[in-house]
């Protein structure tokens, strides 16, 4: 019994974002069913956040301002590497 319990009590975020996903895409299918596009279109963006949610917690990603600020950096970074070897002009077919 403390083995289930330790583990329900580990993965509780993996395992409610896996219920919210599994909810959304029902609901995303009902709402297409009755030609609700923009509530359908919601659905989707709460079951592609809670995908997104799913992944990051089991990868152990913690997402912290300082996180965030460091991965805008490193994109940054690499944006201005990437177009300093950019061509100035692009060949025209």
């Amino acid at each position: 019994m403390a083995t289930l319990t330790t583990s329900l009590l580990v993965m509780r975020w993996e395992l409610l974002s896996a219920v919210m996903m599994f909810f959304a895409s029902t609901m995303k299918i009902k709402f297409r069913r009755n030609s609700n596009h923009l509530l359908a279109f919601a659905c989707g963006g709460v079951g592609l956040g809670m995908s997104c949610w799913f992944v990051t917690g089991l990868l152990g990603i913690t997402l912290s301002m300082e996180t965030l600020t460091h991965m805008v950096d490193v994109t940054k970074t690499s944006f201005v590497n990437v177009m300093s070897m950019t061509p100035a002009t692009w060949p025209m077919p």
